[in-house]
């Protein structure tokens, strides 16, 4: 049995319409935020769960984090259910929401980090050596002091997963624990987070619409849209489909070039620049090189492939997310 075993979930909310004109009360709709979900998750395993908006993300890792019942169908983390036996679960797990905070705001963090301790009723030596750890790994020395409302943003991040790592839980849900951070930041919170996985063998389930981190973090990802499953495997078989078209700009020392590129790719020109634009699965890109090489002496190249920001937008649009 895997240690995360998810068999149709099924959860529905129902929210009110803005109210119309020349009406006294507001029509309900009944909304499916996850119509019969299924997957299941290895312990150790570093997976990413994506997709659009309202696509039912945040509310699987509700309702497996123990805070939502679902409407239907079956959960065990293991060997728990984690909305029946949520006090015993939670000893096990590790939330942090990249939009909500568990750590006290005008507080010293190494106040709130004290009385998580006391939450998880942790021996004095287990919590300094794992603070000890924490702090070296995320860097937090000098911000111990500090109340976390003085923080910055990439600051307060890393104290939050500080204080949801403290007790050394078997499984992380994170929910978008990049947004908003600058780019020295993101890295740091992957190197972690990498580190935090191999070390420990910490079970992570990442929900993000970052695919940057996606990319650097996951081996596996799972694709949710209109509160169904989509895709689950890797993440190169998922864009290899969308990765259609690339572009390479090349420009020669000198002018007489006679330019003959493969088959299915075409060219255009500029002055003394050639642009080709070509699919890599029909013409392998080291294929089109050696053909760029034989036309003359290159004194200028840039290729440009789709990013996965822009490959995921295609695929989202091809699925009508």
């Amino acid at each position: 049995m895997s240690y995360i075993e998810v068999d149709g979930l099924k959860k529905t909310f129902t929210v009110k319409k803005k109210r119309e004109k020349g009406k006294l009360l507001r029509e309900k709709q009944t909304v499916e935020a996850l119509k019969g979900v299924s997957f299941s998750v290895e312990k150790g395993e570093l997976v990413g769960y994506i997709g659009p908006n309202g696509a039912g993300k945040s509310t699987t890792v509700k309702i497996l984090s123990g805070i939502l019942t679902p409407d239907g169908g079956k959960a065990n983390v293991g060997g728990r259910v984690p909305w029946v036996d949520r006090k015993e679960y939670v000893k096990h797990i590790g939330v942090v929401f990249g939009q909500r905070s568990q750590l006290w705001w005008d507080v010293p963090i190494i106040d709130s980090f004290s009385l998580l301790k006391d939450i998880y009723k942790l021996s004095s030596g287990d919590y300094e050596k794992r603070l000890k750890e924490l702090k070296d790994a995320l860097q937090l020395e000098e911000l111990l002091r500090t109340p976390l409302r003085l923080l910055s943003l990439g600051q307060r991040m890393r104290a939050e997963l500080c204080g949801s790592l403290l007790h050394r839980p078997e499984l992380l849900f994170l929910d978008e624990p990049t947004i908003g951070l600058d780019a020295v930041s993101k890295i740091a919170l992957r190197d972690f987070l990498k580190w935090e996985n191999k070390e420990n063998g910490t079970t992570i389930m990442l929900t993000t619409h970052d695919m940057e981190d996606i990319a650097a973090l996951c081996s596996r990802v799972m694709v949710l849209g209109h509160g169904q499953k989509l895709f689950d495997g890797k993440l190169p078989d998922l864009l290899e489909r969308f990765d259609t078209v690339r572009t390479v700009s090349v420009k020669y020392d000198g002018t007489d070039i006679s330019l003959k590129v493969p088959e299915g790719a075409s060219v255009s020109q500029k002055d003394n620049e050639f642009f080709i634009t070509y699919c890599p699965k029909e013409i392998p890109t080291a294929r089109l090189l050696v053909a760029l090489q034989d036309a003359g002496t290159i004194s200028e190249m840039t290729l440009q492939p789709e990013n996965i920001d822009h490959l995921i937008a295609a695929m989202y649009k091809e699925l009508d997310l």
